[in-house]
């Protein structure tokens, strides 16, 4: 079953301003949600079973919850609409097509946790996007919906949009902070956890732009209305952005638990040029790679972690029969090992290592040995051996893809055009461009 809940204004004339958003019953979920009692919004967004549309799929009502109730700081509310995950672009698409609706959002969860200022933080490249939220965020304080007394209840709201500087790691919630307060984009240790250390060392909530977008239709329609959406524990609908080797590359709103096959072979149209299907991702280039066989898995986040994968951003990124596995990898790991903040040294040390030993591979000069070398790079350098999940993140593709594609990096170490006694020793520290040199080069 299709739907279109959080899409539903995409094509319509005008769907940004906020007349055509009124029309459409907006702000309604506002008026709602400030007349009932804080605590009752935050029982209501929980009952829904909303969880987190941002990668980690954490139940917002329950985020929402750990904000301590007698703290005398000010709390803050953080949309995070950075969306740096490759193959990802669904959060733009809703700022494109209905920005109040995301405003909307913003304001009820900030109402919900006490918050009076609430920061946007959007990717700097996103400057179109910007300055859609900017305009859309003039209409709502000259209609009385931000700013003082927001629809003339005891509710002040302002929110103010920042631009960041296009780093991968400033996703990252805690990183996303440090840069907010004007520092290096960092991830801090947890705990604390920004619920109770956060935003200037205060209380704060960061959730994602397409979590805090579901927030209006809940208060609006209940939760017993999105909680009958999907399946029993991942509710509602979710956008799924599909890449790749497509027919249809674009965001679809899907009901979560359709699967995979309905997804690229009906909505999407299939693989394109009549080619059969090799692997898929389904949450994003840090999400395991599943191979075609594991098409029939249904799109929710049990059953895609079942399957040996997470659904993470719903950033679906399709692989065609033509696809060289090792040049992909080789190409998620340049990403990762640009994008490293350096903090950790597991994943300063282990992105550039790996992708030093896939790039040799790829060249034809690969060893016996570099495919336990991965392996234990991707051991040693996940699973909380990192500050925060940029580890896992480089970790999980080379895991999946040695696993599920192995034979293709075999076949390239053995096919190697040079002698493994030419090529040089590998240190436990490397550069990027190390094999670019000499007999070994890469």
């Amino acid at each position: 079953m299709s739907a279109s809940i959080l899409l539903a204004a995409r094509g319509l004339a005008g769907s940004r301003s906020l007349a055509n958003y009124r029309s459409r019953g907006g702000y309604r979920g506002l008026a709602k949600a400030l007349a009932m009692e804080p605590a009752a919004v935050v029982a209501e967004v929980r009952a829904s079973g909303l969880r987190g549309r941002g990668g980690a799929g954490f139940p917002a009502g329950v985020k929402w919850g750990f904000v301590p109730t007698d703290s005398p700081k000010a709390r803050y509310l953080i949309c995070n609409a950075d969306e740096s995950e490759p193959g990802t672009f669904k959060d733009r698409e809703l700022i494109l097509v209905d920005p109040h609706m995301v405003l909307e959002g913003i304001a009820i969860a900030a109402y919900a946790i006490g918050a009076r200022t609430a920061y946007l933080y959007i990717r700097g490249e996103f400057v179109r996007e910007a300055a859609i939220l900017d305009e859309a965020i003039a209409e709502a304080r000259g209609a009385g919906l931000l700013g003082r007394r927001v629809l003339g209840r005891d509710f002040d709201l302002e929110i103010h949009v920042h631009r960041g500087a296009g780093a991968y790691i400033c996703g990252e919630e805690t990183a996303l902070i440090e840069s907010l307060e004007g520092k290096r984009g960092l991830p801090r240790l947890k705990p604390p956890f920004p619920a109770v250390v956060g935003l200037f060392g205060c209380p704060t909530v960061v959730n994602n732009v397409e979590t805090l977008a579901c927030v209006p239709h809940i208060i609006v329609r209940g939760s017993a209305w999105f909680a009958a959406i999907g399946t029993q524990r991942s509710t509602g609908t979710k956008l799924f952005c599909v890449s790749g080797h497509v027919r249809r590359p674009g965001v679809y709103e899907e009901v979560m638990g359709i699967s995979f096959r309905e997804l690229i072979e009906e909505r999407c149209g299939g693989i394109r040029g009549g080619r059969a299907l090799k692997a898929f991702i389904p949450g994003g280039s840090s999400a395991p790679v599943l191979p075609a066989a594991k098409i029939d898995t249904p799109a929710d986040f049990e059953s895609v972690a079942a399957a040996g994968s997470m659904l993470g951003s719903g950033g679906v990124i399709v692989m065609d029969e033509t696809v060289d596995m090792v040049w992909a990898l080789e190409n998620l790991l340049t990403f990762y090992a640009h994008e490293s903040c350096g903090q950790c040294t597991p994943c300063r040390e282990g992105s550039d290592w790996a992708l030093d030993v896939v790039r040799r591979i790829r060249r034809g000069h690969g060893r016996p040995h570099d495919l336990e070398t991965l392996r234990r790079i991707a051991r040693y350098a996940s699973q909380g051996m990192t500050i925060c999940p940029l580890g896992d993140a480089f970790c999980g593709p080379i895991a999946s893809f040695l696993e599920h594609f192995g034979q293709e990096f075999e076949a390239a170490i053995a096919g190697a055009t040079a002698p493994p006694t030419l090529l040089p020793v590998l240190p436990l520290r490397s550069d990027r461009g190390l094999f670019d040199h000499g007999a070994g080069g890469a």
